[in-house]
């Protein structure tokens, strides 16, 4: 099964709900995408600071389920910083890429870069997985 099967047939039933797609998976890299829908967005029509942190978190979290050791239970989140640069307005499609910063036995780092489909930085989200042993 390759690294992006893997993450189609996991159960992530927050990021289904969220539209997030998955359309690239490699140990080192994770891409994802989501459409800012009207139901995303806080007042303006532009996508609620929450959603781009969720998203972010759904996409660092698949990478790390990616990159677990064979004796690991699984993945949560320990910490997540964001820094927001800009909006996004309803009916915008964002890219989530996953990369990470360090993949240790017992924690993985990754840091997850926004931006629109035409590479305007929304938003870069540092966020720190515990290994579930």
């Amino acid at each position: 099964m390759t690294p992006l099967e893997k993450i189609n047939a996991m159960q992530m039933p927050f990021a289904t709900l969220k539209g997030v797609t998955f359309i690239e998976a490699e140990p080192d890299r994770v891409v994802a995408r989501m459409l800012v829908r009207p139901d995303l967005c806080t007042a303006g029509q532009t996508i609620h600071g929450g959603a781009i942190m969720a998203f972010a978190d759904s996409v660092g979290a698949a990478a790390t389920v990616i990159n677990l050791p064979a004796e690991a239970k699984g993945t949560t989140t320990l910490e997540s910083k964001t820094n927001f640069i800009r909006g996004a307005g309803e009916g915008t499609i964002l890219i989530a890429t996953a990369t990470p910063i360090h993949r240790g036995r017992r924690t993985q780092v990754w840091q997850t870069r926004l931006e629109t489909e035409d590479g305007k930085l929304v938003a870069v989200v540092t966020q720190t997985q515990m290994v579930l042993a």
